[in-house]
């Protein structure tokens, strides 16, 4: 009676993590995300070891509107089409960078599509030009609805249905 009680057990157990496994997308290191507001298609490194997303962005300017700090910057989609977008800021982070330097960043808030799953999260703006990818999405992002599988690339296209533009 007891290892038949364990084997039901342990089948109750395993059906439950492969539910809550089946309910995550697999995405690779690479995607293509849209970014709001202005639908902004880029392309995206998915980056555990970032938990914040960072946004390339040019022309970022410093404004106040109604007794707040605001940015005013512009965003290049994977054609190379500008958007000039602007927002409140969030906040200001310190960033470590490597060798132990801290670099100061703005923060604000921006509509991320991957997948189907369109979620508001914080992002910092710099001038990532040199780079291969326009965003680096964080952890902040990623946790709870992904699974990462770092041998593949371009495995979504953003379809999320509710929040964007």
């Amino acid at each position: 009676m007891r290892g038949r009680l364990r084997v039901y057990l342990c089948m109750f157990i395993f059906m439950g993590m492969a539910a809550h496994v089946e309910a995550k997308q697999l995405i690779g290191w690479v995607e293509n995300v849209r970014v709001s507001p202005g639908d902004v298609t880029v392309k995206a490194k998915i980056d555990t070891g970032a938990k914040t997303s960072s946004l390339d962005c040019e022309c970022i300017t410093p404004f106040m509107r109604d007794g707040k700090q605001w940015l005013s910057f512009s965003v290049k989609n994977h054609q190379g089409q500008i958007v000039q977008l602007e927002k409140p800021v969030v906040r200001i982070a310190r960033i470590r960078r490597h060798f132990g330097q801290q670099q100061r960043r703005y923060v604000v808030k921006l509509g991320i599509c991957l997948g189907t799953v369109y979620r508001e999260a914080e992002v910092t703006l710099i001038d990532r030009s040199g780079f291969n990818y326009s965003l680096l999405v964080g952890r902040n992002f990623l946790k709870d609805d992904f699974l990462i599988d770092p041998s593949r690339t371009f495995t979504r296209h953003p379809r999320c249905k509710a929040g964007t533009d």
